[in-house]
């Protein structure tokens, strides 16, 4: 009897967990970063970067139901490679035996269903060249991403970084 007791709780409590709204997130490319996608990146890596940010953030806030029913809107402000994308090496003339530090800067706002807006800023970028030599183009930024979600879905402030 007990067990059905705790089986019929289990579902209860899936159920009305099943029910909250998952935060929607949207990710935009600023206008600086945008200009450097048309000139120098390409666009198409930035628009993957965006992508994959976006990606990132629903899974983690997915993982802790951090936000949920929230509207999470970012803007990719800044980001820097590794390596030299496709583009820079075929306009550049740069070898992907390139590297360099990367990272990225993130900036943006959460609005809750009870209408509070909560700012939201993050930038990493890596300071020493020694950990760079064995990256792919856009590793320092996707580790940036990786961490601003992770710490977004435990709830820490990140206007403050």
């Amino acid at each position: 009897m007990r067990t059905l007791a705790f089986a019929a709780a289990a579902l209860l409590a899936s159920g009305s967990a099943a029910l909250a709204a998952p935060a929607t997130v949207s990710v935009t490319v600023g206008p600086e970063l945008t200009a450097k996608a048309q000139k120098e990146f390409g666009v198409r890596d930035v628009e993957r970067l965006a992508a994959d940010l976006r990606k990132e953030v629903e899974r983690e806030l997915a993982k802790t139901g951090a936000y949920d029913g929230a509207r999470v809107e970012l803007v990719l402000t800044d980001a820097k490679p590794n390596r030299p994308t496709m583009q820079q090496m075929s306009k550049m003339g740069l070898s992907f035996e390139s590297f360099g530090v990367g990272g990225a800067t993130i900036e943006g706002h959460a609005i809750r269903a009870d209408g509070s807006v909560t700012p939201l800023s993050y930038r990493w970028y890596e300071t020493d060249i020694r950990n760079s030599w064995a990256t792919t183009t856009w590793h320092d930024a996707q580790w940036t991403f990786d961490r601003f979600a992770a710490r977004l879905a435990r709830g820490e402030t990140l206007a403050s970084r």
